[in-house]
């Protein structure tokens, strides 16, 4: 009978201990920060009802690339870092979980001792069996509770990070690739270049010898001619270069690109940001949401700290039975029991509880802080990526300009030179100005379609994945 009561007021005491109260302070969103205004045409459009989120496979539909991201998304060691620590801290998450229950434990023992006693040997069993429960905290004031949800919060908060971790990965592959299309690019026009200067130089080195020319036309000629020969070591270089890039982001060997020969300037933009995209969508990216979740985390903290001022109250309880026969183990008067509640109270503590509540209100702040910062960097991100798309469209409209009249000044040029209108200084200037100006449109093509990626990354990638 005493075992029954007992086993009524130790699952009373439980129930009681898993719906005890919370001292964390009520989460309250933090209001928006002053943010930078994005452009009139992107702000104020909700996405439509049920529309589903672009995925990094509706924004990069060049077959090479999406290769080169699945690889790195299976194959990149800094990705597979970052899934592991999510791992591990929902293991951490499971284990701080696991305190809110008790833990019951069964035990048995066996004993035969034999004592002199009496002028007489006296032989004495003992057999006992026991369950219970050990040193289970009962959480009246939610210590354990909220440090269950802070590592919760942060268990949330790491998966935001991972997920922030793929997106800037799969944008690092896209910037290494399209940097890899423009150097071969750069390559071939200055292949192209360096072998108009040999011609060249081979033709004012023979009218040089045959008086024609003087040796300030030969000099000149030779100086566009060996910076045509650097120029082509240094692309071949940064090519080299890109591909080792490229290497080390998918995790093995890059596979032949050689049969894509597209040039940038005949590549299709990406689809996907040709709507207005809304600003709501800034706030679900995920470096924005693992802030959210680790101010969270902060606030649970801070009901921990103010529960260490209260009492810790642990309980031990077991019931079982006992005998001295093995075979009257299981009989009904066999029954033991034990109900050990024990309290602990901090009396002095020279001030560690009260350090211990400030640091965690210090953290809270700081975890405030650091939620704005999110937000207004992704508005900062957002605006900067809008408008250089637009400056990007006009610049690139006067580059194309820009090469299309030099490279009539050069084909201009080369007919008066063979005419003998027109200097050898003259043609140099005009072939300077035309490589100059196919530098500069092919690495401005290359800004227009990075900004493309960077449109990808800072609205959040593919936040339906």
């Amino acid at each position: 009978m005493r075992i029954k009561k007992l086993q009524k007021l130790t699952v009373g005491l439980l129930l009681f201990a898993l719906q005890g109260c919370s001292l964390a302070p009520q989460y309250l969103q933090p209001e928006m920060p002053p943010v930078v205004g994005l452009p009139e045409s992107s702000i104020g459009r909700q996405q439509a009802q049920g529309q589903v989120e672009p995925g990094w496979h509706d924004f990069f539909i060049d077959s090479s690339l999406r290769q080169l991201i699945e690889e790195a998304l299976v194959n990149n060691r800094d990705l597979r870092q970052t899934a592991l620590n999510v791992e591990s801290f929902q293991a951490q998450y499971r284990i701080q979980r696991a305190a809110l229950f008790p833990s019951v434990g069964a035990g048995g023992s066996a004993g035969k001792q034999r004592a002199y006693s009496a002028g007489r040997y006296v032989t004495a069993e003992n057999y006992a069996v026991s369950v219970g429960v050990t040193a289970y905290e009962l959480d009246f004031f939610g210590r354990v509770k909220n440090l269950q949800e802070d590592a919760l919060e942060q268990y949330l908060s790491l998966e935001e990070t991972y997920r922030s971790a793929r997106i800037s990965l799969i944008s690092e592959v896209a910037r290494a690739y399209l940097t890899y299309l423009a150097d071969r690019e750069l390559l071939a026009i200055t292949e192209d270049t360096f072998l108009n200067q040999e011609e060249s130089y081979r033709l004012v080195e023979l009218r040089t010898r045959e008086g024609i020319a003087n040796q300030l036309a030969l000099a000149q000629s030779r100086t566009a001619l060996e910076t045509a020969r650097a120029n082509r070591a240094l692309y071949r270089r940064q090519i080299a270069q890109d591909l080792h890039n490229l290497a080390l982001l998918t995790g093995g060997p890059v596979p032949d690109l050689s049969a894509d020969t597209m040039p940038l300037s005949e590549r299709q933009p990406f689809p996907v940001f040709l709507q207005p995209v809304s600003s709501e969508v800034l706030l679900q990216r995920p470096d924005i949401l693992a802030a959210e979740h680790a101010l969270k985390g902060a606030n649970a903290n801070i009901g921990s700290a103010r529960a260490a001022f209260f009492p810790t109250i642990s309980l031990t309880a077991n019931a079982g039975l006992a005998s001295g026969e093995l075979t009257d183990l299981f009989d009904g008067s066999a029954g033991t029991w034990l109900f050990s509640p024990s309290v602990t109270l901090p009396i002095f503590t020279a001030g560690r509880l009260e350090a211990q509540l400030d640091v965690a209100e210090i953290r809270k702040d700081s975890a405030i802080a650091r939620y704005e910062k999110a937000i207004q960097t992704a508005f900062r991100e957002a605006a900067d990526a809008l408008v250089a798309e637009d400056t990007y469209r006009e610049q690139l409209a006067a580059q194309k300009a820009n090469l299309q009249a030099n490279q009539e000044y050069y084909t201009t040029a080369s007919q008066r030179y063979q005419e003998g209108l027109d200097s050898h200084l003259t043609l140099l200037d005009a072939q300077r100005s035309l490589y100059a100006a196919q530098q500069g449109y092919i690495g401005l093509q290359l800004a227009q379609l990075v900004n493309q990626v960077n449109l990808y990354k800072v609205f959040g990638g593919g936040i339906a994945e």
